[in-house]
């Protein structure tokens, strides 16, 4: 069965019912750990306009607390922009609470005005990185160890040994260095085989031990619909918005599975990086072992939209899968 994912980032340009928008996402994360849907998966960006999710761990702690089975993907936490022993702590509780289903995948961001507002030098958010990544895998033993020139301690220990499952995020040899420098293993943002095989080689030079997790080649954003025309004639510009924000955020050299370059509803759905299937389009596409990413509220859907998709994805999709 392929992996299935929903993903929620709560954006809302117009944001006159936020508080429903959280709780239908909690909502909505249920019934899919009912369903069988293997990750509900979350981000971290600030200051943006459309009210992106700055607080990813708060929301995961909610899901948690709703669900029993499915885990949370948190892709990416900006890493730099946090305290690394505070941050150690939040996941250490996140993974206690949730029996180990928590996901941390760590990059460093691309948004220099993300930095400025937390008042942390973008120059400086390599070196931070790679500080944070140190300063979490020493407190998750449990042990005293010196942190700027103090001794410090962290606890609770979490549940899950050695430590909560934590990947390195990004596009470029310089994350596939680190990860591979701490032996930890290596979320590519997009297809990139050829950096794959670089983060492997890097292993063998550091002497440590790593794996990858990488998008496929076509691992669209879905929204089932039994009518993909209305879909996209009703409800096209929220997905427009979003990836019209994600893009002008984002350098050349940053490469995504989910980037686009489409300025009009009509070129988003001919480039395939958004798509609006029918159930039986999505268990044709599912069959060739591709990972779902289910996108129920995408640049603020309405709520009763966003249920009609993942009620065609639990009930006709992912039976059909399984199968």
């Amino acid at each position: 069965m392929p992996v299935s994912v929903v993903r929620f980032n709560l954006v809302d340009p117009v944001a006159d019912a936020l508080g429903e928008r959280y709780r239908a996402a909690v909502e909505m994360a249920a019934y899919a750990d009912e369903h069988g849907v293997s990750t509900v998966q979350t981000e971290e960006h600030h200051g943006a306009a459309n009210n992106w999710l700055p607080s990813p761990f708060a929301f995961a702690g909610a899901v948690f607390g709703a669900t029993r089975r499915i885990a949370v993907t948190v892709s990416a936490v900006i890493g730099p922009l946090h305290d690394p022993l505070r941050l150690a702590e939040d996941i250490a509780v996140l993974d206690l609470l949730s029996g180990g289903r928590l996901v941390t995948v760590v990059g460093i961001g691309y948004r220099p005005e993300e930095y400025a507002a937390f008042g942390v030098e973008w120059t400086r958010r390599g070196r931070l990185q790679d500080e944070l990544l140190d300063t979490l895998l020493k407190a998750w033993t449990g042990e005293a160890f010196d942190y700027r020139g103090r001794t410090v301690r962290v606890t609770p220990r979490p549940g899950t040994r050695p430590h909560p499952l934590l990947l390195v995020g990004g596009s470029s040899r310089a994350a596939a260095r680190r990860a591979a420098r701490f032996g930890l293993p290596f979320f590519l943002s997009a297809h990139l085989p050829g950096l794959e095989s670089y983060y492997h080689d890097r292993l063998a030079e550091y002497g440590t031990e790593g794996w990858t997790m990488m998008p496929g080649a076509e691992t669209p954003l879905l929204h089932l619909s039994e009518d993909p025309d209305r879909t996209w004639a009703e409800h096209g510009e929220h997905f427009l918005h979003e990836a019209r924000t994600y893009a002008s955020w984002q350098s050349e050299d940053i490469r995504s599975a989910v980037r686009s370059a489409a300025t009009t509803v009509g070129e988003l759905r001919a480039e395939g990086v958004y798509r609006v299937l029918t159930p039986d389009a999505c268990v044709a596409f599912a069959e060739g072992g591709a990972t779902l990413v289910l996108h129920p509220l995408v640049g603020g859907m309405p709520v009763d939209e966003g249920w009609r998709s993942l009620r065609l994805f639990a009930e006709r999709v992912l039976p059909a899968v399984k199968e």
